[in-house]
């Protein structure tokens, strides 16, 4: 569901996402382990990027932390988290903009056009290898009182094996 002038309009779209291992990363007594990842999106029938986004999906064995990170090239970043055990199958993170950790931060355009004030996505492992993903992104819409939700959805397959680091091996 994406923000018109008219109103809200759904957008069916096709969703590459690629997801890497990296090496551990560690701060200190911190230890993180990790996938890099690079999410291409385009209207169906269409070669035109619609959306782009890179990151990582970080998680912290010592408290159960799983962290997001995010970056458009509509220049936008943000940052979500969550906890979830090794071995969960249902996770939820959740960015704020108010807040000095987790939050969202936009170029001055999108800060003024279409502020958003909140992005969580719902996270469900699936038992046949697909996953899925519920994405709200919360944005206050120049000249409208309500908030408008942003959603997307979907059930992702995987196609190949990862390629960790092969020095690392």
């Amino acid at each position: 569901m994406k923000p018109k002038a008219d109103g809200p309009r759904k957008q069916a779209f096709v969703e590459r996402m690629e997801l890497q291992p990296i090496d551990p990363v560690t701060n200190g007594p911190q230890l993180f382990y990790g996938l890099r990842y690079h999410t291409h999106v385009t209207k169906p029938d269409q070669v035109k990027t619609y959306h782009d986004q890179v990151g990582y999906w970080l998680w912290e064995p010592a408290t159960g932390t799983i962290i997001q990170t995010l970056a458009i090239p509509r220049g936008q970043i943000a940052m979500a988290s969550g906890t979830a055990s090794a071995d969960a199958k249902e996770f939820e993170l959740v960015a704020r903009r108010e807040s000095e950790n987790f939050g969202i931060r936009s170029n001055p355009f999108l800060d003024y056009a279409f502020h958003t004030v909140e992005y969580r996505i719902k996270v469900t492992v699936n038992a046949d290898g697909t996953w899925a993903y519920d994405e709200d992104t919360v944005m206050m819409i120049r000249g409208r009182d309500e908030p408008f939700h942003h959603t997307d959805r979907n059930l992702l397959s995987k196609i190949a094996e990862p390629t960790p680091n092969p020095l690392a091996r």
